[in-house]
């Protein structure tokens, strides 16, 4: 488990806060330096797997003085080297390591490695001298062991760089002069002049200069770069230009004339255009005005069908109406009443007789008169039911037959609509009518549409120039030709470059040798021949020996005679001047050259060397007696010269061997230069300026037969374009006319249609009229037949209710026979149940009354309610009557009304068979200025009237312009863009090159500006340096002195900074004969001399009093006290008395096994650990 500890640093506020560490007053480092501390302080360090500090540790801080003590190896620098990392430091020596992963804890026996180091160090920022919107700015770098690196500003990835900017202005960069670690307090002497100016530079905020003028450096070495290939471009440019003029004047003229026919033919072509749209506004509008009658004729039609809809409702409704029903249900009911008044009066007439039975007085003779009359009248009421029964079985037969003749009657009624028959064919007349407008309509424009395509190919034609293919083969070629005449222009300009160079530099390289050879001074003196090398022929190839051989004496001046060289040097006397002579001795005989013997597998080397100066041949020989040329390598030379000791062997490559003289292998390159060789490359540069114009002028005809074969393939492009569009074009008419074929058949199958149907019309419109007319019969003899049927059902009922009253007076004569045999059966008792008898009578007597009464009443309302239907009846007739004639009137109307419509879409059709055509003229010409102008109709429409002369048509000046354009014959087209475009490019050159020059001229200023920036602050900074270094030795050393001086004043951009010390007593300067201690002050006095002349935050000191005695030591703190109040000082020591100075301890310790652990003590507090 990661344990975090926490040390708040706490300054004693009781000790010394304002005051030295004595007492008395201190001199601030506001008096000494420009404008003090700066305001920033470290919070807080967080170092986690960092060295030593495997755990999470957090180290608080305040201002003032803190000191980290602890044993050997317990840690206390690593948290120095945990600053100067997380500030950037990147090499692993100055962290003391030897690879960048020795930061990361590498582990103990008792706990394993870890992964990653991590510092984060807290800065306060509240007075906001860092260039950032936050009170407190953390910087954290993180590395891991696989060597992944991370840096972060608050927990925001960032770059090393964007620290570095961040903390410039602090005085805090890469060289961290604020941080002086273990050992390093000596490297300050040790260092390097310039080290030492990198140390005041830093300090100053130098850095931020160098690295402007460093990147203004880059841009004008690139700036350089690109003047020179902006150069090289407008010499091509410009070169390339004048042969495109002519053509492009050319070019121009038939682009105006171009210009001018098509300006024409838009004109016309939008004239024509705006007509046609004219036309087709007008039969659009007539088209509309048809379509609204049209549109009125057949609303009046659907009125029409819906009003026979409802007058042949009517008609059927007339005839199924429920006024029948109600009628025959009422008369069924007027019968019942009627029978139930029989009934009613038979029970009536049966009671009185009763009643008048009851009234005799002998009573067995009346029941025995009563019992005969019963039997003879229940014998007449049988006969009456059979009768009856015979009478309902024919009326039910009646009945049967009226109910089946009115099934059949119905069977035979039409189930369809009569007319939907004619309707149909008249609404399919109307769909084929209009299917056969739009046939000839389509059949209008694709006629139309093939006109135009047969025309757009006549315009197309067939092409007779070469093919593309052709065409781009011969492309290619002429642009592998230019290639290669542009390598060989290439080529050839470069031999002019190099021959002329070398003829100048070998101009030059002769002139050099006579000069110093005084070959310049003594010219026209007498007696002086001029240079050796002006008279002398060297063979091919071996002019490296020859040049070895003679050494010096190839640019030496020929001199004849020895009087002649006398006067020479005298003259030469006379100056300052050097010179290398070469007398000829007039007695010298001529000697022939190659006299020397040479062995063999070489020659003589004089033979090699040819002259026509008199004399001159004799001294060559002379001068090269003893030198042979080996014929082989320098192997063969080798042993040439061990074998002959007295000769000295030369290879062609210069090498020397033998003769007694030092051995000379690798000579180089041979600087002999001679006058045949310069003539030579003239010569050679002579001829490659012909071949180079030569060269040109093929690149010239190679440019121009590419431009002729450009134009050539256009042609052969556009031609193959025009193929291509007459092929398709071809293929769309071959496509229109086949779907003309069958447009055609489908109007053929159209009209067949037509005259089928109007054929079939005429019938099936009598067909309708006879289905009316036997529709109104078979209505009428429907309520014929319902009326039969009525008085069946009728009479069915009456005699039910008959046969019905029969039946019940049967019952009833059957029950009083019995009645009375049994009263006669109980002749003692009967006198009494006949009173009682009589008075039941009575009763039902008056209940018969009763009834009777509201039975007459109800046969009234009956009679009443039967005579209302029966006159609805006659209504419902005379309605029938009348929905047939309405039916027929409306019939009538509906058949002018189609022939209204029929005649008014026949001139619709012909009107969209005009607008069809006219439709099609307008997409022929729409097309054709696609196609032609390659723009939209609306540009043709607006395009204005191009002015011409007087008395000549717009028609007439197009035929002018085309035949100008024949007479001029083909152009190259491409000239005049790449005339513009080579134009444009040189103007775009010719201002980039200025761009660039004036850039260069800005970088200049730039570069000269902060030049000067960097010295104006190099010196003020070196100045107050200069003035503290010389103060603080002097402190540091009681009367001793000390300075440091620049090593080049003259150069403040890059001087670098030297250092003498003179301590009291001695008299040497050298800092190697100082003692340890001395020079630890020493340096300690040159760094403090930095920090109080450019302040920083905070510093930095690992052990750097380690070497001071206690003297040494005392005046040591003293000036660490100076700095107290203006910056926080971390030191890392082992003496007690620095201990004593500080404003809180740090120990570090580190338990065997574990990782280093840290506590803090405030001074005169507890010890706190966390």
């Amino acid at each position: 488990m990661c344990v975090e500890e926490r040390i708040p640093l706490l300054s004693q506020r009781s000790r010394r806060r304002w005051g030295g560490p004595r007492g008395g007053v201190r001199p601030s480092l506001r008096s000494v330096g420009q404008e003090g501390s700066c305001g920033v302080f470290l919070k807080s360090l967080t170092l986690r797997g960092f060295k030593s500090f495997a755990d999470k540790t957090v180290l608080e801080f305040e201002p003032g003085i803190m000191v980290v003590v602890g044993p050997n190896g317990s840690g206390k620098s690593n948290l120095v080297d945990a600053v100067a990392w997380v500030l950037g430091a990147q090499g692993p020596r100055t962290l003391r390591g030897g690879k960048m992963d020795d930061v990361i804890f590498a582990g103990t026996p008792d706990r394993p490695a870890l992964g990653r180091a991590e510092v984060s160090l807290t800065i306060d920022n509240s007075a906001g001298p860092l260039p950032i919107e936050f009170s407190e700015v953390t910087i954290t770098r993180t590395l891991f062991r696989n060597g992944d690196s991370e840096y972060a500003i608050n927990g925001a990835p960032c770059r090393l760089l964007d620290i570095q900017e961040l903390l410039s202005d602090t005085g805090i960069g890469r060289q961290q002069h604020v941080i002086v670690g273990q050992g390093q307090i000596d490297a300050v002497l040790n260092s390097r002049p310039e080290d030492r100016r990198a140390v005041i530079e830093e300090a100053a905020g130098i850095l931020k200069y160098r690295k402007r003028r460093e990147k203004a450096e880059r841009r004008l070495e690139a700036t350089e770069g690109n003047l020179l290939r902006l150069n090289d471009l407008l010499r091509e440019v410009r070169r390339g230009l004048a042969p495109l003029q002519k053509q492009a004047d050319a070019a121009r003229r038939h682009g105006g004339l171009v210009s001018e026919l098509h300006a024409i033919r838009l004109h016309l072509a939008g004239h024509e255009l705006a007509g046609l749209q004219a036309k087709g506004e007008r039969l659009r509008d007539q088209s509309h005005a048809l379509a609204r009658t049209e549109a009125t004729v057949q609303a009046r039609l659907r009125e029409l069908d819906l009003a026979v809809l409802d007058a042949e409702q009517a008609l059927t409704d007339a005839g199924h109406g429920d006024v029948a029903d109600a009628l025959v249900r009422v008369e069924s009911m007027r019968e019942r009443a009627r029978g139930l008044r029989a009934l009613l009066g038979e029970k009536q007439r049966g009671l009185a007789r009763e009643l008048a039975a009851a009234a005799d007085e002998g009573v067995i003779e009346t029941l025995v008169a009563d019992a005969g009359g019963l039997r003879a009248e229940l014998v007449a009421v049988d006969e009456e039911v059979a009768a009856a029964v015979g009478r309902v079985a024919e009326v039910e037969a009646a009945e049967r037959r009226v109910a089946a003749e009115l099934e059949a009657f119905e069977a035979g009624a039409p189930q369809a609509d009569p007319g939907a028959d004619a309707r149909a064919v008249g609404r399919e007349l109307a769909a084929r009518g209009d299917a056969l407008a739009r046939v000839d309509a389509e059949l209008a424009r694709l006629d139309a549409r093939a006109d135009g395509l047969e025309a757009r190919i006549a315009r197309l034609g067939v092409s007779t120039g070469p093919s593309l293919e052709d065409s781009r083969r011969h492309l290619a070629d002429a642009e592998s030709r230019l290639g290669v005449a542009e390598t060989a222009w290439r080529d050839a300009t470069a031999d002019v470059n190099r021959w002329q160079s070398r003829a100048e530099a070998l101009g030059q390289s002769l002139d050099d040798p006579r000069s110093r050879a005084g070959a310049t001074l003594l010219a026209g003196f007498e007696g002086v021949a001029g240079s050796l090398v002006d008279y002398v022929d060297i063979e091919e190839g071996t002019e490296a020996a020859v040049a070895g051989a003679l050494g010096d004496a190839m640019s030496a001046v020929v001199v004849t005679g020895g009087a002649r060289a006398r006067d020479a040097v005298e003259r030469l006397a006379g100056g300052d001047a050097r010179a290398l002579l070469l007398v000829l001795d007039e007695r010298d005989t001529e000697v022939t050259p190659g006299a020397t013997l040479a062995p063999t597998g070489a020659r003589a080397l004089a033979g090699c060397v040819r002259s026509h100066l008199p004399g001159l041949q004799a001294t060559l020989t002379r001068l090269l007696g003893g030198y042979v040329l080996a014929e082989g390598g320098w192997q063969a030379a080798v042993d040439l010269a061990i074998e002959n000791s007295d000769l000295t062997v030369m290879t062609r490559a210069g090498d020397r061997f033998g003769g007694g003289a030092p051995w000379r292998f690798g000579s180089g390159e041979s600087a002999t230069v001679t006058r045949a060789a310069l003539e030579e490359a003239i010569e050679n540069a002579t001829s490659a300026e012909a071949a180079a114009q030569r060269a040109e002028a093929a690149l010239g005809e190679a440019r121009a037969v590419l431009g002729q074969t450009r134009e050539t393939e256009r042609a052969a492009g556009e031609a193959a374009r025009a193929e291509r569009e007459r092929d398709e074009r071809a293929s769309e008419l071959e496509a229109v006319r086949a779907e003309r074929v069958g447009l055609l058949d489908a109007q053929s199958a159209d009209r067949a249609r037509i005259a089928e149907l109007e054929a079939q019309l005429p019938a099936l419109v009598a067909a309708e009229a006879d289905a009316q007319t036997r529709q109104t019969a078979r209505a009428e003899a429907r309520v014929a037949i319902e009326e039969r049927m009525r008085v069946a059902v009728a009479l069915r009922r009456e005699l039910d209710v008959r046969a019905a009253a029969t039946e019940e007076r049967r019952a009833l004569l059957t029950r009083r026979l019995d009645e009375v045999e049994v009263r006669l059966a109980r002749d003692p008792e009967a006198k009494a149940a006949a009173e009682r008898y009589r008075a039941a009578l009575e009763r039902k007597a008056g209940a018969y009354e009763e009834v009777e009464q509201r039975l007459d009443g109800q046969m009234v309302r009956i009679e009443g309610v039967l005579g209302r239907l029966r006159e609805e009846r006659r209504a419902q007739t005379e309605r029938a009557n009348a929905a047939g004639g309405k039916l027929e009137v409306l019939r009538t109307e509906r058949s002018a009304l189609e022939r209204e419509l029929a005649e008014t879409r026949e001139r619709q059709q012909r009107r969209e068979v005009e607008d069809a055509e006219t439709r099609m003229r307008l997409e022929a010409v729409v097309e054709r200025i696609r196609t032609e102008f390659d723009t939209e109709p609306a540009t043709a429409l607006d395009a204005p009237a191009p002015e011409v002369a007087d008395g000549t048509t717009l028609a007439g000046r197009a035929r002018d312009l085309e035949r100008e354009l024949r007479i001029m014959g083909p152009i190259n087209p491409l000239a005049l863009e790449e005339f513009d475009a080579l134009q444009e490019r040189h103007d775009f050159l010719s201002q980039q090159l200025e761009d660039v020059k004036n850039s260069r001229r800005e970088l200049q200023r730039v570069i000269k500006a902060v030049d000067r920036e960097i010295v104006s602050v190099f010196e003020t900074a070196f100045a107050d340096v200069r003035e503290n270094f010389s103060s603080l030795f002097a402190t540091l050393f009681p009367g001793g002195s000390g300075r440091i001086f620049l090593t080049d004043p003259a150069d403040l951009l890059s001087t670098g900074i030297e250092m003498e010390a003179r301590p009291s007593g001695k008299n040497t300067r050298r800092l190697s004969l100082l003692s340890g201690g001395e020079r630890s002050l020493t340096a300690m006095a040159f760094l403090f001399g930095v920090f109080r002349a450019r302040p920083s935050p905070f510093y930095l000191l690992d052990e750097v009093e380690a070497a001071l005695d206690d003297v040494n030591l005392h005046r040591f703190l003293d000036l660490v006290h100076e700095f107290r109040d203006d910056a926080q000082l971390l030191i890392v020591s082992h003496q007690k008395r620095t201990m004593e100075a500080g404003d809180c301890l740090y120990g570090v310790s580190m338990p065997p096994g574990g990782s280093s652990r840290v506590i803090s003590q405030r001074m005169r507090g507890e010890i706190v650990l966390d």
